[in-house]
């Protein structure tokens, strides 16, 4: 770690200490009021509040924070008196951060949730969440270990995560294995969008921005008159940005740009009190390119650089030498606003569709049933030529510039019941689940590029070559699968506090999962195979809960919950190579603490999970320009033996000292050990692998500030954050570590102004990555041998404008 990086972590972690060892004094504890009992559970990031409703507390003061509503235990509660560690995303935090869609919240706002591109692309994303991140969940027949939900709406694939997200209310994020609730492939925890429903009162706002790099954003969000117990919504926006890498061959997209539309239409029909059906159809797509590939350095390894004249006489490289590195291609340290080396390519299409019916009948005041059917798909038409000569030796006349193509379909049918209700001293919730998928997906890796003899100039190869091109059917398949997965559960929980000592709460459930998948790898290397695969599993989740509001404002709580990823099989194999799932125990304990007249919210947790049979991904890309299997990507997955180990610490302080101002301080200590596991590109010789994307140490920090405006009836606010993560390993089976990473974002508004026609409208300036801060985020040293390391930077500064209009 840079001295300059550790001095920001030391900044960020010593106002967090002074702030804590503060609040936990007996005089400031003497000073508070009662506060509601829970686990550790926090807004954490700016204007993350969500006001209660239904009976839930509301802030005593201007300067108390808000009571925040989530849904975790599968009903409304105060998130103070939520036993499962939870960060909310909530609506003003993602309008004042300018959170466009999930990646975005890839910065680090909430430390112990990483979100970034699956290999350079946007058009998919991994989800980490303490120390559970899958290397490569991008196939057919594998899952995510942390699960994504949208309206409680289970989201099977990592494609189409990043499309636009529609009129959200807030983001809850679940810390901690999720197994009994929410069920497989939550061991790390769970992301949960929540989204606005109908009001059935006419209403609305639309939004217009512009920005740099010639973005610009469109949304309307109505909602139409109740009629007939009929309430209607709609949703439509627009959002694009020209791309922060240029390539410079004419007519071809650049890197990093994007071009999402999509709509939603929402119907809510109440025709009592005591029942109400939500409907929801939405479609949307996402045109996108990935960040560019650059070269970091050249010949890390010093070997004897052979000239081209050599090259020409004998391509084959003898032992302690390396190609010559062409004169048309640069080593940048720095990101590259124009590559040099222009490339064919044209931008990855994602669709996402779905339609969903929320059912919900109020039998009594002490019992609810719920259903949530729905019904999605996905379409992933990637284009993918981010690597330029950056991963590729020169050869005499050899081609190069790998354009990874892929075509997935993916349907998915989930269907889910609950009885939500409440017996004397407990409360519980039941219910069984049901998912159905299928999917598909072919691949092909042509070169799009070839060097003249000396390497001074190249030429594009034909796009139509039979077997060679990159056009839908005139394409090599390197693969081809298909899987389909079945999964039926059944589950409770059940909270108990009794009569007689009302400061315990007991919680206790557990979830029975039975799992079914099977599929087929017909296509190798363009030649057809029948490579199938079985898997199947029941197991059973438990979780255990103890709560205790040892005295006024200070909440103590142990936890106990298991979960897993399930069993699949690897279509970048040549075999179909199948493993078995993995498994995750944890233990977790933490306090929580609401002080000063709810003025300041201090939670701690710290937490150990062993995991057993950890997946493990080793990958090889042929990079030889004279090999048959030029360009090939094979990959292997082996379950780790023994036990992996993630400790860790998370500390969230939210305080409003002044009407007007309210500042946050997270912090995150994630360590993570995975025994060495069998390498099968090394003769399974026992090889030593890494966790991707989960810094050690990572904290944010924010500042939000409002006051009226009298002169203009108006209320100015603003917002300032800061995110820092230490270095971090990209690749399973390389030791090489990205950057450090120390991100800002702000924005100014003109909040409830009246505009020319009487409306209400908001007028925001915003950026993201304010100080344009340098950082690799995804580095490899795997071809450091035969050329040099790659990586692929963060985004730069954006800015913009924005006009909000209610009616």
């Amino acid at each position: 770690m840079s001295s300059r990086s550790q001095y920001r972590l030391q900044l960020l972690a010593g106002a967090a200490m002074t702030l804590s060892l503060v609040a936990a004094s007996p005089s400031f504890a003497q000073a508070t009021t009662v506060s509601v009992a829970g686990a550790a559970a926090s807004e954490v990031v700016a204007g993350g509040s969500v006001a209660a409703d239904d009976g839930a507390e509301t802030a005593d003061s201007p300067v108390s924070l808000e009571e925040v509503v989530v849904t975790a235990t599968k009903r409304e509660t105060s998130l103070q008196k939520t036993p499962v560690a939870i960060s909310v995303v909530g609506e003003a935090a993602v309008e004042a951060r300018h959170v466009d869609s999930l990646l975005d919240l890839g910065d680090g706002s909430i430390p112990s949730l990483r979100i970034a591109t699956f290999e350079a692309r946007q058009s998919a994303l991994t989800i980490g969440i303490r120390g559970i991140v899958p290397f490569d969940a991008n196939q057919t027949a594998r899952d995510q270990g942390n699960g994504v939900y949208i309206d409680g709406v289970y989201l099977g694939r990592q494609q189409g995560l990043n499309a636009a997200l529609f009129d959200i209310q807030r983001i809850e994020v679940l810390r901690g294995p999720q197994g009994t609730l929410f069920g497989r492939n939550t061991e790390g925890g769970a992301l949960s969008i929540v989204t606005k429903g109908p009001t059935g009162e006419f209403g609305g706002r639309m939004l217009v921005g512009v920005g740099n790099y010639a973005s610009y954003t469109g949304e309307l969000h109505l909602n139409l008159p109740e009629y007939a117990n009929f309430s209607v919504k709609l949703d439509a926006l627009k959002q694009h940005q020209d791309p922060t890498t240029r390539n410079p061959l004419e007519r071809q997209a650049g890197w990093n740009q994007y071009d999402r539309t999509g709509g939603r239409l929402s119907v809510r029909w109440k025709p009592t009190d005591a029942f109400t059906a939500d409907v929801s159809i939405d479609h949307a797509r996402d045109e996108n390119t990935p960040f560019y590939s650059q070269l970091l350095n050249y010949n890390p390894l010093g070997k004897t650089v052979r000239t081209v004249a050599e090259m020409q006489v004998s391509p084959v490289l003898p032992a302690g030498y390396i190609a010559p590195l062409p004169a048309l291609v640069e080593v940048h340290t720095d990101r590259q606003k124009v590559a040099e080396i222009g490339v064919p390519q044209q931008p990855s299409v994602d669709i996402t569709q779905g339609v969903s019916a929320n059912l919900s009948y109020v039998v009594s005041p002490a019992l609810e049933l719920r259903s949530i059917t729905a019904a999605r798909e996905v379409a992933t038409h990637q284009w993918d030529n981010s690597g330029g000569a950056h991963r590729v030796a020169f050869s005499p006349n050899g081609k190069f510039s790998r354009y990874s193509l892929s075509d997935l379909s993916q349907d998915q049918f989930s269907q889910e019941f609950q009885a939500i209700g409440s017996l004397s001293q407990v409360e519980y919730v039941v219910g069984a689940y049901y998912f159905k998928e299928h999917a598909e997906e072919s691949a092909a890796t042509p070169s799009t590029n070839q060097w003249n003899a000396d390497g001074t100039a190249y030429t594009i190869l034909n796009p139509i070559a039979p077997n060679a091109g990159w056009i839908h059917g005139y394409r090599a398949l390197q693969r081809a699968s298909k899987a389909d997965a079945e999964s039926w559960a059944v589950f409770g929980q059940f909270t108990y506090t009794p009569a007689a000592f009302d400061r315990f709460h007991l919680t206790a459930g557990g979830r029975y999962t039975h799992d079914d998948r099977n599929g087929t790898l017909y296509i190798v290397q363009n030649k057809p195979a029948n490579f199938t695969f079985k898997f199947k599993e029941g197991r059973f989740d438990p979780m255990v809960t103890l709560s205790f509001d040892a005295a006024d404002g200070i909440n103590l709580y142990v936890r106990y919950a298991t979960g897993y990823r399930a069993g699949g099989a690897n279509d970048r194999s040549q075999t179909f190579s199948a493993f078995g799932s993995e498994e995750v125990k944890s233990y977790e304990i933490g306090s929580k603490m609401d002080l000063l007249d709810r003025r300041l919210r201090l939670n701690l947790a710290a937490f150990a999970t062993d995991r057993s049979g950890t997946q493990t991904d080793f990958d090889n890309v042929d990079t030889n320009p004279l090999s048959p299997t030029f360009n090939l990507h094979t990959e292997e997955t082996r379950n780790a033996p023994g036990t992996s180990k993630i400790r860790g610490f998370e500390a969230e302080l939210t305080t409003r000292p002044v009407e007007g101002v309210t500042l946050g301080l997270s912090y995150a200590y994630t360590k993570v050990d995975v025994p060495p596991t069998p390498n099968p590109f090394l003769g399974n010789t026992l090889t030593q692998v890494n966790t991707v994307f989960t810094p050690e140490n990572a904290a944010s920090a924010f500042v939000d500030f409002e006051a009226p405006v009298d002169f203009m009836d108006a209320i100015f606010r603003a917002h300032l954050d800061a995110n820092y993560a230490d270095a971090q390993y990209s690749f399973q089976s390389e030791s090489v570590k990205t950057d450090s990473s120390f991100i800002m974002n702000g924005s100014i508004a003109l909040d409830e102004l009246t505009l020319p026609n009487g409306s209400q409208g908001t007028l925001r300036l915003w950026s993201r990555n304010l100080l344009n801060e340098e950082h690799v985020y995804r580095r490899s040293a795997a071809n450091a041998g035969v050329l040099g390391d790659y990586g692929n930077f963060n985004p730069p500064r954006t800015f913009g404008m924005e006009l909000t209009v209610n009616f």
